[in-house]
């Protein structure tokens, strides 16, 4: 599976960092250890093992960053994952339940301890467990997008 390469683009960069930064705003803790450049940092996140996500915010959100691990969980490259509705991860059935957890993130700031069922591009089916969903601040406190990490999967 390929990857392109633009999650190093400076609009990349700068995201990374928001993602980042509001994490740690709302966990009061670190998503990965925050040293080096930011380049240094992005690269850690895109390669670190657990899967790393993100949407901006509008009507009908389109995923706009994943890391390698989300880019194998969901067998994309990141074109065509940077092109996917974020609804589309999740089937049809539990699209409800997942725009519900979106919702309780959005008036929260965060949620913790998420479960779920998502969907791969080939239709592979996974439980997604202890996922953390949380609202990307830009410098000015403005919600931009939303976010979600997670460490733990199992395929059905």
């Amino acid at each position: 599976m390929s990857t392109q390469t633009d999650w190093k683009s400076p609009q990349m960069l700068r995201w990374c960092q928001y993602l980042l930064d509001s994490y740690a705003y709302w966990t009061r803790q670190e998503l990965i250890p925050r040293k080096g450049t930011t380049y240094e940092q992005a690269s850690y996140l895109f390669n670190c093992s657990f899967v790393v996500v993100s949407h901006q915010t509008r009507e009908d959100p389109v995923l706009n960053y994943g890391n390698q691990a989300a880019l194998n969980l969901w067998e994309m490259d990141w074109r065509q994952f940077t092109r996917t509705p974020s609804r589309m991860t999740a089937e049809p059935v539990n699209r409800e339940e997942r725009a519900r957890v979106l919702q309780q993130a959005r008036t929260q700031g965060y949620i913790a301890d998420y479960r779920g069922v998502r969907i791969s591009s080939t239709g592979k089916r996974f439980l997604v467990d202890q996922a953390v969903v949380w609202n990307i601040l830009n410098p000015d406190g403005n919600t931009i997008g939303q976010g979600a990490t997670f460490s733990v999967w199992r395929f059905l």
